[in-house]
């Protein structure tokens, strides 16, 4: 057999396994690891220099990294929600984070919404989820009551990385199936929550069923903190905040590399498909999503174009890079697609990507949308044009992201046509959407944010002649 027969004989298995209706024969394992406020140019497989992200580099170089790789919504818990339901977040109301102070009972990923977690299980897959959770702090919305039978992190929407609490209960902190795990069992947050899945494959390597792991890191998501044995890795970054997330992001590399080390160990590597991204574009507190343009909060690529890769050995072709945009929204079916589970009777809104990625299909022919804070920010991809309402500028864009892919000229004095066809597509698409059932204050701060940076600009300026 030659060396390029070899090379492609998993995917030639695939494709017949899928044709005939086979691919369960043995369904793989599924794991989604999610980082948190992570820039696109933060590792090495999206071109990143400063920071070495060699176990993710390496995970990519066998699978497939997606070039145009896009999160649902362009911050934390919203996306989230989009990710476990497969669904648009305002078709059920969940498009702003859980309030920080005032949260009551009934906010949280509604319950009539059937998460991936609950359909696998259904399906006889054992499942676990670890690390942040953010989609309702009350017990009911918790993992363990929304199909993981397994779960060790906290509800909120952060925590310091130490498992403090400060002034907030103790329950708020790290918990194991809802009981509170105490602080002096814990070491580092990104450390435990490693350590914790890798523990996790070891008692499951021997289990007849596949198994589901949700990993959500809350690295690098703010408080920056890290021990010294990452922060000693980044002394060459001068950018003392750089350094810091940057030291975050090794962390959580690091024990990625340790979780797919243990699948390797237990001979689960080849048949996992895993999914690598972050939940939305990284933050203002070191993070780095050159050369796009925007941050998280923003519906510029720089707030919704993220790191976010695919592999799976056993069923998917490694070393490529797919280039066309594909939304985290896909991956619930994609994930149903490969165990040959048939999809829940409640439409999604994802794409089953396997076909796309096995070359049977080029693209994927559909419209994106996003939304925040019911439409005080909105955007619209249609192939390569992109339509977005900034509630920062309170004014539209259009771009040509195959010609400008960094959005730096508004081209809708140039086509009306298209700005006003992509603005009636947002509203018929807005029709099938409900209104948030919670606020929070995004849509406010990013004024004060706009305002502050036009300060910023007109001080710039003050002596100009």
């Amino acid at each position: 057999m030659t060396k390029s027969i070899k090379r492609l004989a998993p995917q030639i298995l695939f494709i017949c396994m899928y044709f005939y209706g086979q691919v369960n024969a043995q369904q793989p394992n599924v794991l989604i690891i999610v980082s948190d406020d992570q820039g696109w140019n933060d590792v090495g497989f999206n071109g990143g220099t400063d920071i070495p992200t060699p176990y993710l580099d390496s995970l990519a170089a066998d699978g497939v990294v997606f070039d145009q790789g896009y999160a649902s919504h362009p911050y934390c818990s919203p996306s989230r929600a989009g990710l476990l339901s497969g669904r648009y977040q305002q078709r059920f109301g969940h498009e702003n984070n859980i309030p920080y102070e005032s949260a009551t009972d009934d906010d949280g990923l509604p319950l009539s919404e059937q998460m991936l977690s609950e359909y696998l299980v259904e399906k006889g897959y054992s499942t676990a989820a670890i690390g942040k959770w953010h989609l309702g702090d009350h017990e009911k919305f918790w993992p363990i009551n929304r199909g993981f039978e397994h779960w060790f992190g906290f509800f909120g929407g952060g925590l310091n990385y130490w498992g403090d609490t400060g002034n907030k209960p103790e329950n708020h902190g790290v918990l194991r199936d809802g009981q509170i795990v105490p602080k002096e069992q814990l070491s580092y947050l990104t450390d435990d929550f490693t350590q914790e899945a890798a523990t996790y494959i070891d008692q499951f390597s021997k289990d007849q069923r596949p198994f589901f792991m949700y990993l959500a890191y809350n690295a690098p998501h703010a408080p920056i903190q890290a021990p010294s044995k990452y922060l000693d890795k980044v002394n060459h970054i001068e950018d003392g905040d750089r350094a810091a997330y940057a030291a975050m992001v090794i962390g959580m590399d690091e024990g990625i590399g340790r979780v797919i080390q243990k699948l390797k160990d237990t001979g689960q590597y080849e048949n996992t498909l895993i999914f690598f991204y972050s939940d939305n574009g990284g933050h203002l507190h070191g993070a780095s999503n050159a050369p796009f343009r925007g941050h998280k909060g923003m519906l510029f690529e720089g707030g919704i174009r993220v790191p976010f890769l695919v592999s799976w050995p056993a069923g998917i072709q490694g070393g490529q890079h797919y280039d066309h945009p594909i939304s985290a929204l896909d991956i619930f079916p994609t994930v149903l697609a490969a165990a040959d589970i048939p999809s829940p009777s409640k439409p999604l809104d994802g794409v089953n990507l396997l076909p796309f990625l096995t070359g049977m299909e080029k693209k994927p022919q559909r419209m994106l949308y996003w939304r925040y804070s019911d439409g005080a920010g909105y955007a619209v991809r249609d192939g390569n044009y992109k339509l977005v309402y900034s509630g920062y500028k309170e004014d539209y864009f259009l771009f040509d992201l195959e010609e400008d892919p960094y959005e730096q000229q508004d081209i809708k004095a140039i086509f009306p046509e298209k700005t006003q066809l992509l603005k009636e597509s947002y509203a018929n698409w807005n029709e099938g959407t409900v209104p948030a059932m919670w606020q929070d204050p995004h849509a406010e701060n990013v004024l004060k944010e706009e305002a502050q940076r036009q300060r910023i600009i007109d001080k710039a300026k003050s002596g100009e002649r």
